[in-house]
């Protein structure tokens, strides 16, 4: 099993994979046994933690590797997603209500004391139990990604880590936490949980408390001889580090990857009369899986373009994702709304001259990626793994989270300057083809899961 001391803290862009079996040493051989890895996502397609998982294990594929997904709900036709299938004989039916009751009561109790603009807050119980892990495909390796309401912690990691080695690849903060997925500054899962914001509570053993102090009773019965974490940002990696609960578990970073081919640049102006935005305008892009999430930041979106518009003539804004904001736009405004296929994603990445991305926290989002494959500059929050992706000066250029006249300068600059941000465009297609292929981040976990099977 890997440690600390032998698995460097992040990937050598530079070579081919890093390798993290023995200390100092790298290798550019791909030559690595082929195994069966089954990876367990709460879905294949939706959202960007499913994507991810997906795109890794049809990078796998890709080079040889045998890949399963297996996911609670399933949206794509791929032979290899095996959805699981809920036991319906009469007594497995009434013990999974009971559970589902018994986890929903816990919850049930702040529904109105919950602030709005939060995302999810999970439990580490499942109403299936032991009922997934009796499903899992045979394998080497299990690979764990977003697993909530899927996995249930106390029969899973109790059971599992016996036989098999498991890499878990975090795509938020949650497995950390008391239930919350990002904390937004808050900090209290780096020493105890309680008195949650995002439960709107003031209780010291409120259910962050109880799901925190279950997952930390659970985890410090577990050897870090079994069970190996991934994160696809620095900040998450060091998070993980840190954590009272996960903190003795060896961690290394290996980013996503994406398909360089689907995700390529477009034909501009084509793209744009396909969406019926006019081809000499100059269009800001905002990409978020639901624009109303408060960590996203739309709403400072909104104010650097009030405080730009008047200096960039035919601003334009363009947006993807759930759920049209409300806000009123002062600049011509187009919300495509929520696509889940990658080429036509990769057009509307082409119809615009930048990317924006205002999020408070995140790890390394997707979206930034897609948008340097598809060949469009970045502005930004210095925040999370968005500094991994963005270089100042190179292919965008990255702000502090509140500093909304910054964001507005950036936009400005950029889009007044159409040779600048042509070039930092090509760089970002550039670093995306050299640091980001699918085939790249698949090598690396193929060599992770050869140093631990």
């Amino acid at each position: 099993m890997l440690s600390l001391e032998t698995c460097e803290p992040y990937c050598d862009f530079g070579s081919p994979i890093w390798h993290s079996g023995r200390k100092g040493g790298r290798t550019r051989d791909w030559a690595v046994r082929k195994m069966r890895v089954v990876h367990l996502s709460k879905n294949d397609l939706s959202g960007g933690a499913a994507r991810a998982a997906y795109r890794l294990h049809k990078g796998l594929q890709r080079i040889g590797q045998e890949s399963v997904l297996f996911v609670e709900s399933r949206t794509s036709d791929d032979p290899r997603v095996t959805a699981f299938e809920k036991p319906m004989d009469i007594p497995s039916r009434v013990r999974r209500g009971l559970r589902q009751i018994w986890i929903s009561r816990g919850f049930n109790r702040y529904r109105q004391s919950r602030p709005a603009g939060f995302e999810l807050f999970s439990d580490d119980r499942s109403p299936y139990g032991s009922t997934v892990l009796e499903q899992i495909p045979a394998c080497q390796v299990i690979n764990l990604h977003w697993i909530r309401d899927l996995v249930d912690y106390d029969s899973f990691f109790t059971r599992v880590l016996r036989s098999t080695p498991v890499v878990w690849t975090l795509h938020d903060l949650n497995p950390l936490t008391g239930g919350c997925h990002y904390d937004l500054g808050c900090g209290r899962y780096l020493t105890h949980c309680g008195s949650c914001p995002q439960l709107g509570s003031s209780d010291s053993r409120d259910l962050s408390y109880k799901v925190w102090e279950r997952k930390r009773g659970l985890f410090s019965t577990v050897s870090p001889s079994r069970l190996q974490f991934v994160t696809p940002s620095r900040w998450l990696a060091e998070e993980v580090r840190r954590s009272p609960i996960l903190g003795k578990y060896p961690v290394c970073v290996i980013p996503y990857g994406l398909d360089l081919e689907e995700f390529a640049p477009r034909n501009r102006e084509t793209v744009r009369d396909l969406l019926g935005i006019p081809r000499g305008a100059r269009v800001l892009l905002f990409v978020a899986e639901d624009i109303g999430n408060r960590r996203k930041g739309f709403v400072h979106l909104v104010e650097a373009l009030k405080r730009c518009a008047g200096d960039v003539p035919n601003l334009f804004l363009l947006s993807l994702g759930h759920n049209r904001p409300d806000t009123q736009i002062q600049i011509p405004y187009v919300h495509v709304g929520s696509v889940n296929n990658d080429r036509f994603l990769s057009m509307v990445y082409s119809a615009a001259d930048l990317f924006a991305i205002c999020s408070v926290q995140d790890n390394l989002p997707n979206t930034v990626l897609e948008a340097m494959a598809c060949g469009i500059a970045t502005v930004g929050t210095a925040t999370g793994g968005i500094p991994d992706m963005v270089r100042n000066g190179v292919n965008g250029f990255t702000v502090d989270a509140t500093d909304v006249g910054g964001l507005a300068d950036s936009i400005t600059g950029l889009l007044n300057n159409k040779a600048r941000c042509a070039e930092m465009g090509a760089n970002a297609r550039r670093i995306a083809v050299e640091e980001y292929s699918l085939e790249l981040q698949a090598k690396r976990y193929t060599e992770l899961y050869g140093s631990i099977g």
